[in-house]
């Protein structure tokens, strides 16, 4: 059996991917190869030939990629952090540009002991479940409405408490409910949201319309309908000196602040640029 170059074999999966309108082809195919020879990406030079079983396995991924199926979808996996979570069909597939969002959370956290956090709008569970696993210590509680994103959330709840992760508490809920977790109003040290917020008619990529869940990115109210429910439980849900984080479409940088400063009861507003400089996340604590 003739072993081939494998990277040649990468150098035509990212010619295949980057004709295919892929935003990022190189990454990609890497990450494609990666994942079928079960090494991580950054020991892909470790591998210099591959049988040709495992070129073809290489191929048939990228062309499905070539689809614009999602890259995800293909591995079966998406990170945020430090922890990887299952995805597919009927859950929203994680952004690197959360990561942000996840690091000023932990970092509000610090010299905080046993703190309550609620991830709103939770999806895959990634968000709470990055808290769970850089604080074992918190008591983290997420939320959604979906029961497909539900199962996927426990899923990867089971998954990361089996190895050795603080559980996270789950729970099937609507954040425009005035009454969800009313039992914990005041006493929650951080409140994240990561909410469906592109405007209704925005024109996304392939990967977006035809595999995420369409309540998981649109909002009515020119993308602003959720992210009022989350600022609103956020304000109840914080006690006073508590932090809340909400992620949301780089048009909003200006009309998402504005919302959370017309909330008396929060101050310290500030927004946040995502990885391309773009505005994508804002913050606020609860007064004391």
């Amino acid at each position: 059996m003739n072993r081939q170059p494998l990277r040649l074999a990468i150098i035509e999966a990212t010619r295949i991917l980057e004709r295919a309108g892929v935003a990022s082809p190189r990454f990609d195919a890497e990450v494609i190869a990666a994942h079928v020879l079960g090494v991580e990406r950054g020991r892909l030079p470790m591998v210099p030939l591959v049988d040709p079983p495992v070129i073809e396995a290489i191929g048939q991924l990228v062309q499905q990629r070539a689809k614009r199926i999602p890259l995800q979808y293909l591995t079966g996996w998406a990170a945020l952090g430090d922890i990887t979570v299952a995805v597919g069909a009927g859950v929203f597939v994680p952004r690197p540009e959360t990561e942000l969002l996840l690091e000023w959370g932990v970092k509000f956290l610090q010299g905080r002991e046993f703190p309550v956090v609620v991830d709103l709008c939770t999806g895959s569970g990634a968000l709470a479940l990055g808290v769970a696993h850089a604080r074992p210590d918190a008591v983290v509680y997420a939320v959604d409405v979906d029961p497909q994103a539900l199962a996927w959330a426990r899923h990867n709840a089971d998954v990361h408490a089996d190895a050795g992760d603080t559980p996270i508490r789950l729970y099937s809920g609507d954040i425009a409910d005035p009454t969800m977790f009313a039992e914990l109003d005041g006493l929650v040290d951080l409140v994240l949201c990561n909410p469906p917020y592109v405007p209704d008619g925005t024109p996304v990529p392939p990967e977006v319309a035809e595999h995420d869940p369409p309540r998981a990115v649109f909002a009515e109210e020119s993308g602003l309908a959720v992210i009022r429910h989350a600022i609103a439980a956020g304000a109840r849900l914080l006690r006073p000196g508590g932090g809340l984080a909400i992620e949301h479409d780089d048009t909003h940088g200006s009309a998402v602040p504005a919302l959370v400063r017309a909330r008396r009861v929060l101050t310290a507003v500030e927004g946040h640029l995502d990885l391309a400089g773009r505005a994508r996340f804002v913050t606020a604590k609860r007064l004391g």
